[in-house]
């Protein structure tokens, strides 16, 4: 009976824990989002440092080639927009998978051009911070 109502003892006190670490990283995604459109200082913080990233085009990269891209790309006007719908946040302790479909908008042309993909982020805590450790992103063909 004493094992019982420990565990449930450590359940309860557990469960604030797991609901701030779900939103934190919810939060942490909204806020990369609004800023993944050429925000050098949002990618830096979203991805870590030994970042595995494989693009939706198949090719394979880290954060240096991000930052990089954003460096060259940094006079450019801003033009897409991207939100995420179906987000699905699994925690496993100071690991966590985030999972949602990408909506870009891009206003470039003379009508605005939306896709969609499916993505996939491992996250890691590291110093009370999460940050992304791999990233898979997948294009939905436009007849789905």
């Amino acid at each position: 009976m004493r094992a019982l109502t420990l565990a449930f003892i450590i359940a309860l006190s557990s469960a604030p824990a797991i609901a701030g670490d779900r939103e934190d990283l919810r939060n942490l995604l909204n806020d990369f989002l609004e800023g993944a459109a050429g925000d050098a200082k949002v990618h830096s913080r979203f991805w870590a440092d030994d970042l595995v990233y494989t693009s939706s085009s198949g090719k394979r990269f880290g954060k240096e080639v991000i930052m990089r891209g954003l460096q060259e790309s940094q006079a450019q006007p801003v033009t897409s927009s991207y939100s995420a719908e179906d987000v699905d946040i699994r925690l496993y302790g100071d690991s966590a998978v985030v999972v949602f479909k990408l909506v870009g908008e891009d206003r470039a042309g003379e009508a605005p051009v939306v896709s969609h993909y499916f993505n996939t982020g491992t996250f890691v805590k590291r110093d009370g911070e999460w940050r992304a450790v791999a990233w898979q992103a997948t294009k939905i063909p436009e007849d789905e």
